[in-house]
């Protein structure tokens, strides 16, 4: 086998597929599952799933687009242990394509590579057909521009053999002459420039030092001979664990001239946090071969975005991150195994201010700063503490409910008096997976829907097109990209729609065709799918919704509006005045639909605001203000975290609100402006009448 292609195999007592029998296949960011017999190749695989993965060249291991990365080791998620055999040996085709221009370690290439035994397969954003949409837009965003690395010019005294000093001594004592600045420092690589840049320039130099709020000697970050008219940047990243954002910041003026975004390389490991902790737990080195994953992905988000806007990586002086405690320790090389056991110890909750190349971002300037904003506690982090800092709930009269919405759900409540946090494990489902129909967003997939109450006939939009599906136009429109799925903005608004028009009761359950007066709620095995879409006829996937997607939604949703709940009880309240949806998904969220789904409190329907990237403006604020950075450390230290974990009445919450919207808390603003219909299809016969059907003895 090609050296550096394939991970060594993890010891695990785990189970594994006995030769000759299917194999399972976990295709990863999908989803998508199925098993198939030994031999197959993982293209013929990933199409007869629905996979998107690229091809140009008919499999003949050419174009190169079929790659994919195959991970090892116990996967307690998916409940599948891949063994290093679970693929199929190097073959010749591979190594001739990685003579001649290379792959990428651990990559094969689907096409090539045969599935032998049960194995989790990671198709990469560039072998995707269909590129990830990753919604993390930056704000625009008033800031008072004070940041920790500025750009100064400077006369330097020659040097005099009567008063002998060193030329740093010396560019000290102008900067302190000329900008006030007090002690400096400086390291190897800045040393090594200094003496040729002071004669260069004619002992004239722009120096990018960096002082933040913290007390200590400036930092000579680099140096210029003359003026350096280059500018200075700066990088602000939301490191979240489905997708992460980076939005580079000009040091002068706060301008976010390029931005980024890629899935999260860990997804591989694990959809959820939890089953990155487990797979931590399972496998020893887990951890390092996830630090190392995003780690990579990091840099290549900072080489791409350097690359959109035409400026060299290297005047990238500083990076702000900003992530959950799970992301944050694998981030910085801890095991996060403690954050997966009460009592959910943090490493350190602390911020982190240390050199950039520390944490492997070896990309930027070699002397480029790393900030990490504090964690509030052990499932709240520094991403909550970035959307408290966007968002300032504390300075609020009224009482606002600020929920970020992903895979972990991070919840802040609170007003002047007093503020509380608290995480809420929501799952992927509101992103798509675990959906039988479902994919994260991308061009094609459903993020719109509307039922007409009359016909009960769907209409729809998709991602990368403007019409609705039963407009003029709509499938010339869409004749590229297809109708490939739903993502997790389409899978609310379907099940909310469904509600609203009656095919799916307050217990979530999907009437049949006679109950509910379409044809499109048709059977499947024991329970009804209602159809949106049914591409069949063109090659294309029938797009329905499932008894199965409504339990996963219900779930997601009965976890979010459990933690706000929890929190609402600890201040003795009944109502917030405000609800703010935060993070790139709460940016799609159709405010009615969220309240009609129950994932959010009753509230004025024009009281429900997004914020959009929350957590991205909050990284943002603390790159171009370093004086917010002290703010938020101090505000983050008033923060009430409550554990949901321990507390007795989650549960009670959690069950109440697998209803739709709610089986006990009234929604009187939501009645305001539509009535739920009142149906019951756990029923014998048809009509919804209501009657259970009798059990025979």
């Amino acid at each position: 086998m090609e050296p550096g292609h394939n991970s060594q195999p993890k010891e695990s007592a785990a189970a594994d597929a006995p030769p000759g029998q299917e194999a399972l296949v976990v295709f990863t960011p999908s989803g998508k599952r199925g098993r198939f017999a030994p031999g197959t190749p993982v293209l013929s695989a990933a199409r007869a799933l629905g996979v998107d993965l690229d091809s140009v060249c008919g499999g003949r291991g050419i174009c190169s687009k079929c790659q994919i990365t195959p991970a090892y080791g116990d996967f307690a998620k998916h409940g599948v242990h891949v063994a290093q055999d679970a693929l199929s040996e190097w073959n010749a085709v591979e190594q001739r394509y990685h003579d001649k221009r290379g792959l990428a370690p651990g990559r094969r290439l689907g096409c090539q590579a045969r599935i032998m035994r049960d194995v989790v397969i990671d198709v990469p954003a560039e072998s995707q057909l269909h590129r990830q949409v990753v919604r993390k837009s930056a704000d625009a965003r008033v800031v008072v521009m004070d940041p920790a690395t500025r750009l100064f010019y400077v006369e330097v005294a020659e040097p005099d053999m009567h008063e002998p000093s060193g030329d740093l001594e010396r560019l000290g004592n102008a900067l302190a002459s000329q900008w006030q600045i007090g002690q400096i420092e400086a390291g190897p690589a800045v040393l090594r420039k200094l003496q040729p840049a002071l004669r260069k320039g004619g002992w004239g130099v722009s120096v990018a030092v960096y002082a933040d709020h913290r007390s200590g000697p400036a930092r000579i970050l680099d140096i210029w001979p003359g003026l350096h008219e280059g500018g200075l940047y700066g990088l602000a990243i939301d490191l979240g664990s489905t997708t992460i954002a980076a939005h580079l910041t000009d040091l002068t003026d706060g301008r976010v001239i390029a931005a980024g975004g890629i899935m999260n390389p860990q997804i591989r490991f694990g959809e959820d946090l939890m089953s990155r902790v487990s797979y931590a737990m399972m496998n020893p080195g887990g951890d390092a071969e996830m630090t190392a994953a995003v780690r990579l992905a990091l840099n290549d988000l900072a080489r791409s975005v350097s690359a959109e806007a035409g400026i060299d990586p290297a005047l990238i002086m500083e990076a702000v991150v900003v992530c959950n405690p799970v992301m944050h320790h694998l981030f910085l090389g801890i095991d996060p195994v403690e954050l997966g056991q009460a009592p959910f110890a943090l490493a350190t909750s602390s911020a982190q201010a240390l050199p950039a190349r520390e944490t492997g971002l070896d990309s930027l300037n070699p002397e480029a700063r790393l900030y990490m904003l504090p964690c509030i506690a052990g499932h709240v982090g520094a991403d909550a503490a970035a959307v408290a800092l966007a968002q300032a709930p504390q300075e609020s009269d009224d009482l606002v409910l600020i929920v970020d919405v992903g895979t972990n759900a991070e919840i802040l409540l609170g007003n002047r008096e007093r503020v509380l946090a608290c995480s809420s494990p929501t799952g992927p489902a509101f992103e798509g997976a675990q959906i039988s129909s479902g994919q994260r967003a991308a061009p094609g997939a459903i993020e719109r829907v509307e039922i007409d109450p009359q016909t009960k006939e769907p209409r729809f939009k998709v991602i990368g097109c403007d019409l609705w599906s039963n407009e003029p136009g709509f499938d010339q429109a869409t004749a590229q990209t297809g109708i490939t799925g739903i993502c997790g903005s389409g899978i609310i608004e379907a099940v909310a729609e469904m509600r609203m028009n009656g095919i799916l009761d307050a217990a979530g359950l999907i009437g049949n065709a006679e109950q509910t007066g379409t044809a499109r709620c048709q059977p499947e095995g024991r329970t009804q799918a209602y159809l949106i879409h049914d591409g069949t006829a063109r090659g294309g996937p029938r797009i329905t919704v499932t008894q199965n997607d409504i339990r996963a939604i219900q779930l997601a949703k009965a976890a979010l509006y459990a933690g706000a709940r929890l929190l609402m009880d600890t201040l003795g309240t009944e109502r917030v005045d405000r609800v703010v949806l935060a993070g790139a998904f709460g940016a799609h969220i159709s405010p009615k639909h969220a309240m009609v789904l129950g994932m959010i409190p009753d509230c004025r329907l024009e009281n429900v605001t997004s914020a959009g990237n929350a957590a991205g403006t909050g990284a943002r604020l603390a790159l171009c203000n370093a004086g917010m950075r002290a703010g938020i450390e101090e505000q983050v230290r008033r923060i009430h975290k409550v554990e949901t974990a321990i507390e007795p009445r989650f549960q009670e919450h959690f069950v109440n609100a697998s209803a739709i919207p709610h089986a006990t808390d009234p929604f009187p603003e939501l009645a305001r402006v539509l009535t739920l219909p009142a149906v019951s299809h756990n029923t014998g016969g048809g009509g919804g009448s209501g009657a259970r059907r009798r059990r025979p003895r």
